[in-house]
């Protein structure tokens, strides 16, 4: 079935939540809205790490993201009828965030750089899309803003802890 962009962008549209469940019109993109909502979060990472944000700077966004993430994809679910639509991408900055947060310490002074920001969108976008468990058990199983925030939660700390190794292994030497 053809998403109708233009119906789910007016239902959004109207509620402050909308605009933060699909990532302030990053989830609205045609095609591949996960992805455009991922390479959104990178840039804002990126703007971010321009600030010299502190780690808890950092966690205390993820967190507050996640927790405002949960009441607005929960909105944008009823709103659209479903449980984790497309243009839903704020999940996407969550999980997104967490693959590079988790990985900052291990990467050293190329954290933040071209290869770091490479790698953690390309392996979260991998995790997102394969689901390992128990990501694909909290996506068929939870419903609403939870679920729909938690299986890319799952998603960003996998990838998370595979961009800390490759890290930890030298690669951002």
């Amino acid at each position: 079935m053809k998403r109708d962009v233009g119906r789910e962008a007016r239902l959004l549209a109207r509620h402050p939540l909308g605009w933060l469940a699909c990532g302030f019109g990053s989830g609205l993109s045609p095609w591949a809205s996960g992805t455009t909502g991922s390479a959104a979060a990178v840039l804002l990472w990126w703007l971010a790490q321009a600030q010299h944000w502190d780690g808890w700077v950092l966690a205390a966004t993820i967190l507050g993201t996640f927790l405002l993430g949960i009441w607005a994809s929960g909105h944008a679910c009823r709103v659209l009828d479903t449980d984790d639509a497309a243009p839903i991408v704020i999940d996407e900055w969550v999980g997104q965030w967490l693959t590079l947060a988790m990985a900052l310490p291990f990467w050293g002074a190329s954290a933040g750089g071209p290869l770091f920001l490479l790698l953690g969108f390309l392996l979260f976008r991998l995790s997102d899309i394969v689901k390992p468990w128990p990501a694909r058990t909290a996506d068929r199983q939870l419903g609403g803003g939870f679920g729909a925030m938690a299986d890319d939660a799952i998603a960003g700390i996998y990838s998370g802890a595979a961009l800390a190794l490759l890290g930890w292994s030298g690669l951002g030497s």
